[in-house]
Formats: C-alpha cells, sequence, structure tokens
C-alpha cells in the first residue's frame, strides 16, 4: 500500500510515498490515517505533509523503484477531518491554488512543524495565602506584575496571555521564587453547559423578525446565508447575540468573524458580558503556542465561542452551529497574498457543507452581496430603525468653494491653513462646549503627503516605488530637526530617509510639507483647542492611525481614554469606521472624505460611500442627537448627493445597474493575473505570451497587459491582466486547462505570477 501526501511545495500535484517495512508489519491501525501529518523526504529537504489517500502500487503513476518510503507518522489520529480536506480541495479548486500550500494556510505554524498537538500550556497563578501586605513598600514593579495577575483570579491565566499583557517572564520567576505565585498545567476539562450572564434586551419587530428566521434555518439544520444589512447603531448585535444563544444553548460553536485585531477584545468584552461560556480569540497577533492552543480547542469543541479575525474561518471546529461574519463589507476579509481567498465568501461555503446559518452583518452591504440577494442566494433582513429613542445623525454638506478654510497664527506670527472651513471649526467649538466629544475623519496619516521644492518642483519621491515619501514630524520642533521621529517615509515599502534641510536638484532651502496628514491635522487643531492663548478651555487631541496604535496596548489607552467620555477632538484615518462604539460623539466632521468619487477605479465609488456611512455611523450612538458634516469641493456631485439625500442602499442600488451596463463584477466574474519582475518589459511580455496561450473560443473579455496601478514597488515592477466572464463556470474552466501551464512558459522563469479570483481592486 501507498499514501499520498499533499506537501507545502508550488506544485499542482500530490506524492506518493510507500510505508517501511517495520510500519507494514505491524496492525492496520497504526497505518497513517487520512488527514494525520507525515515526515517525508522531498528532495534534499525534510518536510511535513498530510496524508489525503490510500492507493495501492497499481494505481500510482511512479515505478516502484522510484518511490520513497515515508520517514514516520506524526499522529495516531487525523488532525483533519473529512470536513477540513474538503475545504482544503474546495480552497484549491476555486482559487487554483495547489493543495499543498492550501493545507498550509490552514495549519497553524507549529503544526505545519510537526510540532505534537497536546503541548502543555503553562498556567500562572497566586496562592491563595498570598495578599498585598506581602510586598515590600519598595516592590513596586513586582507589585504592579502581581496586581495585573490578581485580575485573573483565582485560576490565573496561561503564560502566553500574561505576556499579551505586558507581563515579563523574568518577573513571573522572580515572583514564584519568593512564594507568592506558582506555575501549573491546566487539566482539560469538558465544556460546561453556556449560560446567561445577562437577560436579552427586548427586540423590535425588524429584530424579532431576523432573529426568528435565523433561529428557524438552526433548527431546520438547513444552510441558509442572511444579508443582515442595517443602519449603524440599529442592533445588529442584539440580533447576533439572541441567534447565537439559540444555538448555544443547543451544544453548538459559534464563530464570529471581525475585519481587524483591534476589534477582538471589545467584541469578546460584549460577548462575555452575556454569555457565560468558553471564548477563543484568534489572530495574528497571538503567540503561535497560544494559537494553537486555540485551534485544538475549536477542533476538540472546548471553544464555545470563536471570536477571530479572517483566518479564524479556516479553523476546524467539531460542531458548528452559526457563523457571524461583522461588518461583511470590508476589503479586509480579503486575503492579499498566497491562497487570496475572501473569508466572507469561504464562511457562506462553511455554512453550505455544515447545514448552518451564516449571517453577514453591515450597514453598507458590498455590491457582490446586494447581488447574491437579488439572485436568491441570500436572504435580506433590513435593520432601518434604532432602538428606543435614538436617532440617526443628520448628515449636511460645507461647500468648500464658497468658504476660505481656518487660518490659524502660529507663534512666530505666520498664519497656516488649517485644511477646514471656518464653519466646520465653529461647529467643533459648539460640540466642544457642550461637552460632547468630535471625530475628523482623514485617510491619510503622516504630517503631509509629500515634500516640495517651490523654487524647481523637485517632490521627494521613494526610489523603490511610483510613490512620493509622507513627511513624518512628532511635534513642531522637530521640523528642521534630524530627530529619528522627524523622517520622509514611503507607506508602500516603509523605506526611510531624512528630510532634507536643501533640496537636492537646485540647493534651494524653500522646502514645504504640502498636504495634510493626520498628525498635521491634530498639530493644527491643538494649537486652535489646546492651546491657552487660543481657547477657553483645553481639549485633548486624540490622534487614532497606525503611527499612534503600533505599541502593544496603545489601541486599548487610547480606547480607554475615549470612552471616559470627556469632551475630546478624535482625529482618525478608517481604523475608526471598523465598528468601534464611542458613545458621546456627536459631531464627526469628513473635510476630504469624498475624494474617491473621482477616482480611475470603478470601485472606489462604492468603497467610498461605505467608509464615509461607517464613520458618520459613529455619530450619535447614544441617547444624543449625532450630526455629520462632509466639507466638499464638489457639492453638486450626483453620487455624493445620492448617497446624502437618499442613503447608502438607494446609492448602491445605483452603482449596481450601472456595473451591469458597463459589464462589470458583480455582474460579471473576474480573474486578475499579475506578474512581477525585474522590468517592466518582462512582465508584460509574459502577460502577452499567457494570453497568446488561451484556449480557442474561451469566450472571455480580456483586459492588459497593462501596468499595474502601482507600476514600481519595492523596486520591483508589475503588470496586470484581467480576465472577465458572463459564467463563472466557464472562467473555472478555461482557468483550469490554461493556468498551470502559463506558470510553464519560459518567458515566465524568472517572474512571479500570481492569480486572483474575485478581485476587490485592479
Amino acid at each position: 500500500m501507498l499514501v499520498q501526501v499533499a506537501l507545502p511545495v508550488p506544485l499542482y500535484r500530490v506524492f506518493d510515498y510507500s510505508l517501511p517495512a517495520d510500519m507494514l508489519a505491524l496492525p492496520d491501525s497504526t497505518i497513517p490515517q487520512i488527514g494525520s501529518r507525515v515526515e517525508v523526504s522531498f528532495g534534499r529537504q525534510t518536510l511535513i505533509g498530510i496524508v489525503i489517500a490510500h492507493i495501492s502500487q497499481d494505481d500510482s503513476s511512479v515505478p516502484a523503484n522510484k518511490i520513497k518510503p515515508i520517514n514516520k507518522c506524526l499522529d495516531a489520529e487525523p488532525i483533519l477531518d473529512s470536513d477540513m480536506l474538503k475545504l482544503a480541495y474546495w480552497l484549491a479548486r476555486y482559487y487554483h491554488y495547489p493543495l499543498g500550500d492550501v493545507l498550509a494556510v490552514i495549519l497553524p505554524s507549529l503544526v505545519r512543524q510537526g510540532k505534537p498537538l497536546d503541548l502543555l500550556i503553562t498556567h500562572w497563578r497566586i496562592l491563595p495565602h498570598i495578599t498585598d501586605d506581602d510586598f515590600r513598600a519598595n516592590a513596586n514593579k513586582q507589585k504592579q506584575q502581581f496586581d495585573m495577575l490578581k485580575l485573573h483570579g483565582q485560576h490565573g491565566a496561561s503564560e502566553d496571555v500574561l505576556l499579551l499583557e505586558g507581563m515579563q517572564r523574568a518577573f513571573l520567576k522572580t515572583l514564584e521564587d519568593k512564594g507568592l505565585v506558582e506555575r501549573y498545567i491546566q487539566p482539560k476539562q469538558a465544556p460546561t453547559p453556556v449560560k446567561l450572564a445577562k437577560m436579552p434586551l427586548d427586540l423590535n419587530d425588524e429584530q424579532k423578525l431576523a432573529v426568528d428566521a435565523i433561529i428557524a434555518a438552526h433548527e431546520s439544520d438547513t444552510y441558509t446565508g442572511f444579508l443582515l444589512n442595517g443602519i449603524t447603531g440599529s442592533g445588529k448585535t442584539e440580533v447576533y447575540l439572541q441567534a447565537m444563544q439559540a444555538v448555544l444553548e443547543a451544544g453548538k460553536q459559534v464563530l464570529i468573524l471581525v475585519p481587524e485585531i483591534g476589534l477582538t477584545p471589545q467584541t469578546r468584552a460584549r460577548f462575555a458580558s452575556r454569555f457565560a461560556a468558553h471564548i477563543v480569540l484568534l489572530h495574528s497577533g497571538m503567540t503561535n503556542t497560544h494559537r494553537l492552543q486555540g485551534w485544538q480547542d475549536c477542533r476538540t469543541g472546548h471553544a464555545q465561542i470563536v471570536i477571530g479575525t479572517r483566518s479564524a474561518v479556516l479553523y476546524p471546529f467539531s460542531d458548528l452551529g452559526l457563523i457571524v461574519v461583522d461588518e461583511a463589507h470590508d476589503g479586509s476579509y480579503k486575503q492579499q497574498d498566497t491562497l487570496r481567498y475572501h473569508a466572507a465568501d469561504v464562511a457562506l461555503y462553511r455554512g453550505l457543507q455544515y447545514k448552518i446559518p451564516v449571517i453577514l452583518g453591515t450597514a453598507t452591504p458590498s455590491l457582490e452581496h446586494l447581488k447574491l440577494v437579488d439572485d436568491g442566494k441570500l436572504a435580506e433582513y433590513q435593520l432601518l430603525t434604532r432602538p428606543g429613542n435614538a436617532k440617526p445623525a443628520t448628515m449636511q454638506l460645507i461647500d468648500a468653494r464658497l468658504q476660505s478654510t481656518h487660518q490659524q497664527a502660529q507663534d512666530d506670527g505666520a498664519r497656516y491653513d488649517t485644511g477646514l472651513t471656518d464653519a466646520m471649526i465653529g461647529a467643533i467649538r459648539q460640540t466642544l462646549e457642550a461637552g460632547d466629544q468630535v471625530l475628523i475623519f482623514l485617510n491619510r496619516r503622516g504630517y503631509a503627503p509629500v515634500l516640495l521644492c517651490e523654487a524647481c518642483g523637485w517632490q521627494a519621491d521613494c526610489p523603490r516605488c511610483d510613490a512620493h515619501l509622507t513627511v513624518h514630524y512628532n511635534s513642531q520642533a522637530q521640523r528642521n530637526s534630524y530627530s529619528s521621529n522627524s523622517y520622509l517615509k514611503c507607506h508602500h515599502c516603509d523605506w526611510q530617509a531624512y528630510i532634507p534641510t536643501v533640496c537636492p536638484d537646485c540647493g534651494s532651502q524653500n522646502l514645504d510639507a504640502k498636504g495634510m496628514g493626520t498628525t498635521r491635522l491634530s498639530e493644527n487643531l491643538h494649537a486652535i483647542f489646546a492651546n491657552p492663548q487660543t481657547s477657553k478651555e483645553l481639549y485633548p487631541i486624540i490622534q487614532i492611525d497606525r503611527d499612534t496604535t503600533r505599541r502593544k496596548d496603545s489601541w486599548e489607552n487610547i480606547y480607554e481614554q475615549i470612552n471616559k467620555g470627556n469632551p475630546a477632538i478624535l482625529v482618525g484615518t478608517q481604523m475608526v469606521a471598523k465598528g468601534h462604539h464611542f458613545p458621546n460623539v456627536t459631531l464627526v466632521c469628513l473635510p476630504n472624505a469624498d475624494r474617491g468619487f473621482l477616482s480611475a477605479d470603478f470601485r472606489s465609488p462604492e468603497h467610498t460611500a461605505q467608509l464615509m456611512i461607517q464613520v458618520a455611523g459613529r455619530a450619535g450612538r447614544g441617547d444624543k442627537a449625532g450630526r455629520v458634516l462632509i466639507q466638499t469641493l464638489q457639492p453638486d456631485n450626483e453620487l455624493l448627493l445620492k448617497l446624502v439625500k437618499d442613503g447608502y442602499l438607494s446609492f448602491a442600488r445605483e452603482l449596481l445597474q450601472e456595473r451591469q451596463m458597463m459589464g462589470l463584477p458583480p455582474h460579471r466574474h473576474a480573474a486578475l493575473i499579475r506578474c512581477e519582475g525585474k522590468t517592466l518589459a518582462a512582465t508584460t511580455q509574459a502577460l502577452k505570451d499567457a494570453i497568446a496561450h488561451l484556449p480557442n473560443a474561451h469566450n472571455l473579455a480580456v483586459l492588459g497587459p497593462i501596468d499595474a496601478p502601482m507600476s514600481k514597488k519595492n523596486s520591483r515592477y508589475h503588470a496586470q491582466l484581467l480576465l472577465l466572464a458572463k459564467d463563472r463556470r466557464q472562467l473555472h474552466h478555461v482557468l483550469g486547462q490554461w493556468w498551470q501551464p502559463v506558470l510553464a512558459l519560459p518567458s515566465a522563469k524568472y517572474l512571479k505570477l500570481t492569480l486572483d479570483i474575485d478581485p476587490v481592486g485592479w
């Protein structure tokens, strides 16, 4: 007998291996089972693979004398059941990706490395007789670590969790040596029935209709995909919670997907306040050991509620009963490298696989999901009212053509442009004086997007990309210094440089940072609202972007500061649009958000509108009325007016009709081929050769090859080719015949070719 093994190599095939003589002499139960790991020799390498089939020598295309034996079997039982293998096969077929590489994406790092699944997780807890009095008065650091551990109660917490929270292993060891804490291995216990920690809220008619439909699908053991289309603050989370209650009470597991890591702690807190259950978090910020533990908890059924980012949809479950994809429109659910899957699409497939309901929740559904509703493949339930007396925020356009932007005097007497109109500045001041918070959305981090020489027109460009270098200052004093906090940076390849004091082309000192980023806007607002010379009250300016939330716990600290409720101005990028709850924000300002309506990318109006509505939804989520100000230079733009007057759904329906007229997704099915190499000529030629090898009568629209939107990135050149088809099956039929031969073309030998099914941008 032979075993067929899928290996983590970029080859569209599996490999036949024999069993060593000593293994053949043992009972059949010791033979590597389908879904188990084996260690094998592959060329000069030793690799870990997954057994996917047992075959006879007669069924193998490899001569018997060429077949190597496996080195060893790593698992007595399969680590992947038949459902997980079916998922892997589907991913490989749909995304035209090697099966072995698909399995490498599905498996946690330690599993891929061949580590045992039953890794012992060290826990730490305080000894029962220890009190605060056991610490010397000068042992402040040890006392801080002790207090952190004390928050986890009598059972303590795993070492991985404590390290993620900022504790230090050395301090834990010191506390152990002093007899204050102990380490132990927590035995696995069967999950206890889920209990309600808090009673459910009363539902309005719209919510009840949705909950009843979801529970009916659950009780009938049938797959139904639900589009829960609810305006911000309409109570989508309560629908999730009450649907989850029915599923959890039936002893099944629930998977909650969120678009980014920053949402997992607050999502966990929300669900933990309702259910006394074993909740597992899964995201890329965890250690490998912690992720393996979570993977095992999902697989064995110990995890009752699983909250995770994109990759959690690929985890194994013992008895999954419901999947919720929160903020289902979000682009973060699309993987942009390796296996380019979309988590919402995979969630729908897994719902079909397990015959369970799947909820796609959003205030701004994607056009793809609206098309699925029209095709009868998703059941739509709308939540158009906010619970209680809460009213949707009112939206108002400010015509920036008719108003000059606010000019603010600097300490040296010079004046600078804040980028905000006087009307917007006045509204901000009025809101702060009323004791409320303001959110200003600017989707551009850094100080300014470009450094320009006003004498000769030189611009600071990235030497490795087709992009300007962003100017970064942390304070006004650093503008002419060589501080490590004052620099030019490419936001595409991370290349950095000092800010020059003179123009490298003409020698002029007349260099100016042009445009506005979050740092510059925060500095300008600080001069107006946090300067005792210009403001009676001093209001904090809180900047929220990747630069200010990069450090561990930084986002949690910012979130805590915001939720104190004191008057403040929040300046944020698209991070603030992703489901965060700011109950004291009553004014949202969008100074430049509508520029995406003029982009050449046909998806840009959809994504711009989604972003605007999501940010606008942060206003008036509590009992107070909310207001949204949109500062624009194009107040007559038909799309903008449609969005403001008629709302997102009407806007999206109009876009859907336009896409149909233009023959664009979601009315066509797309595959994008990207080619990367040392020269643009080589990448373009490879794509031309690929077109020449398309089968006759392929019946596809072929667009390209053309330069990628950023043709040079990280010193590599990029071109692309787009294939469009009316029929999805026809597209995949052609790709199945064509893609693997394309990878073997001579012109593609030293290039990187990738295939993206259902791309979200090109």
